[in-house]
C-alpha cells in the first residue's frame, strides 16, 4: 500500500510508536504554561513541556520530570486527559500520553530545552504550534478524555481523527 497518508490506512490496535512521550499543559488561574522549543521535534515551535519516557519509566512519572527539566518547575494536580498518535510518512511515529495540571511550584525558568511561555486560556497562540494542536487542547483544557490519531508529513497534517470517551 505504500506510505499511509490516511488515518483509516493504518491498522492502529497493531501500530507501535518509536517512541513513548508525555506532554503536561499547566493551568494557572486564566493562563496556560507553555514553552518555545529550542530543539528536537517541533524546534521552533511552542508547545507545553514534555518529552520521551524513559525505561521502566510511568507516564506520570515522566510527566513530572520533564516538566522540571524543561522549566524548572514541579507541576501539580496531574490529570491524564488524552492520548495522541502520531504517524509520519517519513517513518517515525510517538504516541503521546497528555496530561493537564492545576498549578506548579516554583518560577519557571528558560532551560537548553526551551523558554516558558504564561499565555491567556482565551489567547492560546495556536498559529506558532503544532498543527493538531487547536483540535485537541481545548478537550485537554476542559477535562475532556480524548484520544487522537494523526498523519504528518514533515509539519503538515494530512488527516486526523480525534474520538471523545
Amino acid at each position: 500500500m505504500g506510505v499511509p497518508r490516511k488515518v483509516s490506512e493504518i491498522d492502529w490496535p497493531d501500530w507501535r510508536a518509536r517512541d513513548v512521550a508525555t506532554l503536561v499543559f499547566v493551568i494557572r488561574g486564566g493562563e496556560l504554561l507553555l514553552m518555545r522549543k529550542k530543539r528536537g521535534l517541533g524546534a521552533g515551535k511552542i508547545n507545553g513541556p514534555g518529552g520521551r519516557i524513559e525505561p521502566g519509566e510511568s507516564t506520570d512519572a515522566c510527566a513530572v520530570r520533564e516538566v522540571q527539566e524543561e522549566l524548572c518547575v514541579t507541576p501539580f494536580g496531574l490529570e491524564a486527559v488524552g492520548e495522541n498518535a502520531f504517524q509520519f510518512v517519513d517513518g517515525y511515529s510517538i504516541r503521546v500520553f497528555v496530561y493537564r495540571a492545576s498549578g506548579c511550584e516554583g518560577v519557571p525558568a528558560e532551560t537548553a530545552e526551551g523558554a516558558p511561555l504564561w499565555t491567556p486560556l482565551d489567547d492560546i497562540p495556536y498559529h506558532e504550534m503544532w498543527e493538531d494542536d487547536r483540535l485537541w487542547l481545548p478537550h485537554a483544557l476542559a477535562g475532556r478524555r480524548f484520544v487522537g490519531r494523526y498523519i504528518f508529513d514533515g509539519d503538515a497534517m494530512l488527516d486526523h481523527q480525534i474520538d471523545l470517551l
